[in-house]
């Protein structure tokens, strides 16, 4: 399976909808689309991840190369809905204390 991202506006955040498998062949196309948003000025950023089946050590660098650069302009990257795949590998990566994780796309969006 490969990986889809739909991208949608909601109030001043920027949501990404990850379907499917992150890994090495197409965390740059994540990396890509993250970064596409913050050079156009978003910089409040939601991922949500309940889409998402697998998740490689590469996804995951990618998302937390984009939140150090969203940092830096003041936003964040947000993960909202991960899959019990996701949040287990985000636990083991330690990234759970990284990351601020919310239930909802809805709680996401909102916590900006």
């Amino acid at each position: 399976m490969t990986m889809e991202i739909n991208v949608s506006e909601m109030r001043r955040v920027r949501l990404f909808e990850v379907i499917g498998r992150v890994d090495s062949t197409n965390a740059t196309e994540l990396g890509t689309t993250l970064d596409k948003a913050a050079d156009d000025g978003n910089n409040n950023l939601v991922l949500d991840l309940s889409g998402v089946d697998y998740m490689s050590s590469a996804g995951l660098r990618e998302m937390v190369r984009i939140l150090k650069r969203v940092k830096r302009s003041g936003g964040d990257l947000r993960i909202a809905n991960p899959s019990e795949r996701v949040k287990e590998v985000l636990e083991l990566a330690g990234l759970d204390s990284i990351f601020e994780i919310y239930p909802t796309q809805v709680e996401a969006v909102g916590s900006f």
